[in-house]
């Protein structure tokens, strides 16, 4: 079985309206994750964290989809990658 590796950032937000960073400077990177339930337990261990703040935010990428780009069918090509 494919490894399905997960992304855990956050940062700043220019608007709570937009996802665009303030300072991609200061991106947060909580970590990288082995699977969707561990990284789901960081991100939202982060998003409690900073729950006073209406601009930050945290985000879960799937790596492994970006891994994937190359093979047909993939959710990546599906994107218009």
């Amino acid at each position: 079985m494919a490894q399905r590796l997960h992304l855990v950032f956050g940062g700043e937000l220019v608007s709570p309206e937009k996802n665009v960073f303030r300072d991609v400077k200061d991106i947060h990177i909580v970590g990288m994750f082995p699977d969707y339930e561990t990284a789901y337990l960081a991100w939202k261990a982060e998003a409690q964290r900073t729950v006073d703040n209406a601009h930050m935010r945290y985000f879960i990428a799937h790596i492994h989809r970006l891994r994937e780009a190359g093979l047909e069918g993939s959710p990546t090509i599906e994107m218009g990658a």
